[in-house]
This record gives structure tokens, C-alpha cells and sequence, in this order.
């Protein structure tokens, strides 16, 4: 038998060497920690914009520093040459013809946006953060579009079913006649960690299938505007591609759009980052904390109403109803 050479000796020890190094590089990458999503700026979210005709732009709510941001970025997406549709979760659908009424009105730029949120906004919305949107839709001729499931629907399915809301043609239509599990359990799950883990159990799978109809609902909403252009202003979770809007699209809807999540810099930020396909950071706004001093809660119908009023999960009320303020960290 032959035995090999020093020179093939060497090789084959140098081989092991680089195979050791491959694998611990692996495993190293392996284990790394999943890293922050990038600081937000006003560049950074304008490129995001433009990357995609169809745009679902989330927002935590009540953060000021977020619409700022993304008042700014729409504007410099306009400068751009775009003249999307500006879609608007804060309206509900019910609600267009009162905004093209309103916008018609004369006057100057922001005595018609007064107009446009008199006659078509609804309570518990912090107005003054969206006038900037409006304003920009208004100057440059935009379509306005109100999106958003109307409240008396929303009552109905977290009452009553989707099937009592919608009919067989309707469901089928827009996604509704058989929901997938994922998207069931992971909106029970969001739903139970945003609202402080206070909401009843048997109250969950309702309260879920309320979020899938309203991104059901946006989704179709929005459809007519995607060859000119739209931008979705929605909050983070009718963003995500996991369970939001982008579910109820087309395959080929789907390769056309953006899904662009702004998440608060906080320690959940890394692992909402993944349901996006750009997410940046922002400042935490600052509040009152929303699970302080919470008893224990009830479901009730004021409770849904309450809910349906502010465009986000059914919201569970203490056994002592206390501000609405002090309860929710709105997302």
C-alpha cells in the first residue's frame, strides 16, 4: 500500500482545517441573535416607498415621531414624480361618498381637511396626526380612499360571525369562506398580548376572526388603485405579510407590493422586524403604561364598540371602566 506524501499529508490536514472553520462559521451564524431593524429616517423610508407600487405603511398609532416620519417621506415620494392613491384605515368604507362630498367643498387647503374629518372621521382617532396626509392627498389631487371595515360590521362578526355580516358570494370574494389556521391562531395570540393577556379565552377566536374581516376588507378596498399607485395607512399589524393585508392579495398583487412596518425601539422590535419586509425604527413614544393597574376584565358590547371605534382589536374593559386611554398602548 501506498503511503502518502508529506505535500498530500499537508493538504489533507489543510482541508480538515478549512472544513473546521466552515462549520464553526455556520454554527456561528447559526446562533447569531437576530439584529435590530435600522434607525427610520425620512430617506430611508421614501426608497422603501418607491420600491413598490402597492404600499401598506404601518404606524404605531399614537406615535407623533412616526407620523412625522411619514408625512415627510410621502411628500419626498410626490417630489419623486408618484401619485398614488392615499388609502386610509382611519375611514370607514361606509364613509366615501361623505369624503368626496367634503373634499368638493371650497377653500383653502386646510379648511377642506377640517371638512373632510368633520364629515367622515370617527371617534377615538387622534385627528391632528393625519391631517398632514390629508393635506398632501388635497394638494396634489389624490383619491382619498376610505378602507376600513365599517362599525356596524365589525359588531356583527365579533357579535355574530362573519356569516352574519357577509354573504356566500361576498366571503368568497374577498377570502373570508374558509380562514386559514395560522392566520386564526397568530391573530388570537396578537390580540391576547396586546391587550395585557386580560381578554377572556372564549372571547379570542371572535375578536381574531374581527381582524381577519377588516384586512379582508382592506385589502379589497384598495385593489381598484394598484396599476396608478396606492399607500396604505394602516397600523403595524394590517402591515404584516404573515396575517395582514398582504394575505388577502394575489400571488401577483402580492410580488407588486411592500410591506413596510415602523416598530417602537423597544425589546420587541427584533422579532416584529421578521413580519416585514422593510421594518425600521423608531423613538418610543411616551405613555402611560397600558397594563397598569388593570383588575380583572369582561367582555361586553360597549367593550367591542369601544374597540371598533379606535380600528384595532376588540378591547376588553375592566370590571370598573376607566379611561380608554389607560388601557391601550394603540399598535
Amino acid at each position: 500500500m501506498m503511503r502518502p506524501g508529506r505535500g498530500s499529508t499537508h493538504r489533507s490536514a489543510l482541508r480538515r482545517a478549512v472544513l473546521c472553520m466552515l462549520l464553526s462559521a455556520l454554527a456561528s451564524c447559526a446562533g447569531a441573535p437576530a439584529a435590530a431593524p435600522p434607525p427610520a429616517s425620512v430617506d430611508a423610508l421614501t426608497h422603501a416607498m418607491l420600491r413598490q407600487p402597492i404600499v401598506l405603511l404601518g404606524e404605531v398609532h399614537d406615535n407623533i415621531a412616526q407620523h412625522a416620519l411619514r408625512a415627510q417621506a410621502l411628500r419626498s415620494v410626490l417630489e419623486h414624480g408618484a401619485r398614488p392613491a392615499i388609502a386610509f384605515e382611519q375611514f370607514d368604507r361606509d364613509k366615501q361618498d361623505a369624503v368626496d362630498r367634503a373634499r368638493q367643498f371650497p377653500g383653502d387647503t386646510a379648511s377642506r381637511v377640517s371638512r373632510v374629518i368633520e364629515a367622515a372621521g370617527g371617534r377615538g382617532w387622534i385627528w391632528e396626526l393625519y391631517r398632514p396626509y390629508l393635506t398632501l392627498a388635497l394638494e396634489y389631487d389624490l383619491p382619498i380612499v376610505a378602507v376600513n371595515l365599517s362599525r356596524a360590521q365589525a359588531m356583527g362578526v365579533a357579535r355574530n360571525g362573519i356569516g352574519a355580516v357577509f354573504d356566500a358570494k361576498q366571503r368568497a370574494a374577498l377570502g373570508l369562506d374558509a380562514i386559514p389556521q395560522d392566520v386564526q391562531i397568530t391573530q388570537e395570540h396578537e390580540i391576547e398580548q396586546g391587550h395585557c393577556g386580560r381578554v377572556p379565552r372564549e372571547a379570542l377566536p371572535a375578536l381574531a376572526l374581527t381582524q381577519i374581516a377588516r384586512d379582508a376588507v382592506l385589502a379589497q378596498a384598495i385593489t381598484p388603485y394598484f396599476d396608478r399607485g396606492v399607500v396604505l395607512l394602516t397600523g403595524n399589524g394590517h402591515a404584516r405579510r404573515d396575517i395582514g393585508v398582504m394575505r388577502h392579495l394575489s400571488a401577483s398583487d402580492r410580488a407588486r407590493a411592500v410591506s413596510i412596518g415602523l416598530l417602537e425601539d423597544d425589546e420587541q422590535a427584533v422579532e416584529q422586524a421578521a413580519h416585514f419586509d422593510i421594518a425600521l425604527r423608531t423613538p418610543v413614544q411616551s405613555r402611560a403604561d397600558p397594563c397598569a393597574n388593570i383588575g380583572p376584565m369582561r367582555m361586553s358590547a360597549a367593550a367591542a364598540d369601544a374597540a371598533v371605534q379606535l380600528g384595532g382589536a376588540p378591547l376588553p374593559l375592566p370590571a370598573e371602566p376607566q379611561s380608554l386611554d389607560r388601557i391601550q398602548k394603540q399598535r
